[in-house]
């Protein structure tokens, strides 16, 4: 839930203060593409391209790092722990050159920050699937809201957990985008907060891992 309120923030300020691109939703960028192209028109398609070109690489680089990782279903694997803490370094970093710049940075370093927050929203995703079952989506949320329903109908018995996460992407990103408004500079802090906030809930299961559990083998070091 922490890091889809993350991933609300860090689209609100994609989408209002960089290029009316989303960082981590590449259905709609490529949607945007393709509007762009029938009208021929150049508007927002460097962006698009940039935020495309970003997560796709987040997704590989992550899909290849956690190849061999081990997935649980109690705790996130260890690997999958480094590439969010990785995750929120980058988005500390981001934050931290938003608020230098007022809110308002120069075209190039606008494009380092959307090709940036799409690389984040990238290897969070492929990390989340490599959690594998103690994991679930938190950069888009439409299949997740499809299966929510279906399951409720059918069953009588959706998760509590999952409204939970869609109250925590609107909330996110209604901080960051009241902040916009308000305070430009600190924009980009929430979403950094609440995913450092969700590393420290992350971990707590390593602390004391379940009995009887094995540890994590690192095949690729053998």
């Amino acid at each position: 839930m922490l890091l889809v309120a993350a991933s609300g923030g860090v689209e609100a300020v994609s989408f209002l203060a960089l290029d009316k691109v989303f960082a981590g939703v590449m259905t709609s960028n490529m949607a945007l593409l393709g509007m762009a192209a029938g009208r021929a028109e150049a508007t927002g398609v460097k962006a698009a391209v940039l935020a495309l070109g970003g997560f796709a690489v987040g997704v590989l680089v992550v899909a290849f790092y956690t190849r061999r990782c081990a997935a649980r279903t109690t705790r996130w694997p260890g690997r999958v722990m480094l590439v969010l803490g990785v995750d929120g370094l980058l988005l500390a970093a981001g934050a931290l050159v938003w608020g230098l710049t007022d809110g308002a940075p120069g075209a190039v370093t606008r494009d380092v920050l959307q090709a940036g927050a799409a690389l984040v929203m990238g290897t969070q995703s492929a990390a989340m699937v490599a959690a594998g079952r103690a994991a679930a989506p938190t950069t888009y949320l439409t299949g997740t809201l499809a299966t929510f329903i279906t399951k409720g109908v059918g069953t009588g018995r959706p998760g509590v957990w999952v409204p939970l996460r869609f109250v925590g992407l609107i909330a996110g990103a209604a901080l960051s985008a009241g902040l916009l408004k308000q305070a430009p500079a600190w924009a980009a802090f929430p979403s950094v907060v609440l995913f450092l906030a969700a590393i420290i809930a992350a971990s707590i299961p390593l602390l004391k891992p379940p009995a009887g559990a094995e540890d994590e083998v690192d095949t690729a070091a053998e």
